[in-house]
């Protein structure tokens, strides 16, 4: 997964105009407890990152 597809799909479970806000504040325990952003800033993997955050926001399995 590309960064581009990563963030399209945060926009499209958050909305364009929350989804970077969310990213900047909401730490996730499986990825260090760091925020998405600070994940992504330190190299994890944009898929690693989206599995994180599917987790959290129990969305559907069809969505992984």
């Amino acid at each position: 997964m590309r960064h581009s597809e990563f963030w399209a799909r945060m926009d499209q479970h958050l909305g364009s105009a929350y989804s970077a806000s969310w990213a900047s504040q909401q730490s996730i325990a499986s990825l260090g407890d760091r925020t998405v952003a600070e994940a992504l800033e330190a190299g994890v993997p944009p898929q690693r990152v989206w599995r994180a955050v599917h987790a959290v926001l129990e969305l559907p399995a069809s969505e992984r």
